[in-house]
């Protein structure tokens, strides 16, 4: 494995090869968007190593509205270009950009609630996906679905890559199947809720329980 640091994970990725109803959002060969898209993800990564994560979150696949558009997990554009500065995270001003051209700012409901926790707990979060593409419906680009037993495989070296980056900072897998993933690595995590699907309010009493264990 290469020396683990953001530039080799992002070129990693990029590399990766998008399996049937899939899109590799950050692929060498593609729209100009996943140019953008691979420097919001390389410099959100290169900040969290730079600040140091409280805490990393793992989480299923991107999302539609989500870091299928930002490159960044776990975010929405709205939520990228306007940054949290409580936490001195994201933001135009700290160079991430819009890598769309449809006229729209997306928001998305899992980055929007997981973010309204984190601010709350002043907890700086790196994240992840088990599966790094965007899995969606045959023929169906903007919707998501859950990823296949082989996409999930083809996430693994990059998830340890990622956890590479960040040594000894505690895990947290939101939903089944990023546990499963990390399980597979050997990974000690613990799981909380994933918030859609009406687990909002689980998810934000254990991911709350869960940052005062590691910060106590």
């Amino acid at each position: 494995m290469p020396q683990p640091n953001p530039e080799t994970l992002v070129a990693s990725v990029a590399e990766l090869p998008a399996p049937p109803a899939t899109v590799n959002m950050y692929a060498l060969e593609g729209p100009s968007g996943n140019v953008v898209r691979r420097a919001n993800l390389r410099l959100a990564l290169a900040l969290a190593r730079e600040r140091g994560p409280n805490l990393l979150l793992i989480g299923e696949a991107p999302g539609y509205n989500g870091a299928l558009r930002t490159g960044v997990p776990f975010t929405s554009e709205r939520l990228l270009l306007a940054g949290l500065p409580s936490l001195g995270q994201f933001g135009r001003e700290r160079g991430f950009a819009l890598a769309t051209d449809d006229g729209r700012i997306s928001a998305e409901q899992t980055a929007t609630l997981v973010y309204r926790e984190l601010v709350a707990l002043n907890c700086f979060v790196a994240g992840w996906n088990a599966y790094p593409l965007h899995p969606h419906r045959p023929d169906k680009p903007q919707s998501n679905r859950p990823p296949r037993a082989a996409e999930l495989a083809q996430g693994l070296p990059l998830l340890q890559q990622f956890l590479a980056l960040f040594p000894a900072v505690p895990v947290a897998a939101m939903g089944n199947v990023a546990a499963q993933s990390l399980s597979r690595l050997a990974i000690a995590h613990v799981k909380v809720r994933h918030p859609a699907q009406g687990g909002a309010r689980q998810f934000a009493a254990e991911l709350r329980a869960l940052v005062h264990m590691v910060q106590s």
